[in-house]
């Protein structure tokens, strides 16, 4: 089974690997589209609302072909739209809980929906991943992401260990901040040097 199509190659040199233990079919950075049967679900349920199908069905033709994911190692984009273009952002530190469901149709076509909600307190899932087939896969795959960016000490984790004294990490964030405060200095010096050898 498959996710559908890359939309564009991705840039991640042949044999680099995830952090999926190789289930994942996808290299990451990636953008992605949903399979050819997604839109033949739409077309289906569109056919429930009646009258009103020929809007509906145009709709929906529309968000499939430019429905894209883009994945990377911060995050998940979904966007889609062309009148009217949207665009949901989410990095794997925000994910609270990953939820998978198919009705009998998408089962029919093989599909299912990966639900992505966040603690932002709303009932709704944040992202909804429609169109996929290597659904358990992609799963698998933000589940390791999410876990991943959780184990990740965060920037106030690490502001923590500076202020307990560790003196290592301290000398460190010193040296640092000593070599780029250097560079600028370097930079604003070349910079009027620059000027006056245009004027």
């Amino acid at each position: 089974m498959t996710l559908g199509r890359p939309a564009t190659p991705s840039p991640t040199p042949p044999g680099a690997a995830l952090s999926v233990q190789g289930t994942s079919p996808w290299r990451l950075p990636t953008v992605l589209q949903p399979h050819r049967n997604l839109l033949t679900h739409y077309l289906l349920t569109s056919l429930l609302t009646g009258p009103a199908f020929p809007i509906f069905a145009l709709v929906r033709y529309f968000k499939f072909h430019t429905l894209r994911y883009a994945l990377d190692e911060e995050g998940i984009t979904m966007r889609w739209g062309i009148l009217f273009r949207r665009e949901v952002s989410l990095t794997y530190a925000r994910i609270q809980d990953i939820h998978l469901s198919s009705n009998v149709l998408e089962r029919w076509l093989g599909l299912a929906c990966i639900q992505i909600q966040t603690a932002s307190g709303n009932a709704r899932a944040e992202i909804t991943i429609e169109g996929v087939q290597d659904f358990e896969a992609m799963r698998d795959l933000l589940y390791s992401k999410m876990r991943g960016a959780r184990e990740r000490p965060s920037a106030a984790a690490r502001s923590t260990a500076l202020a307990s004294g560790e003196p290592e990490a301290l000398t460190a964030a010193l040296r640092e901040v000593a070599s780029e405060v250097r560079a600028l200095r370097e930079e604003l010096s070349r910079a009027p040097a620059r000027e006056n050898s245009d004027g």
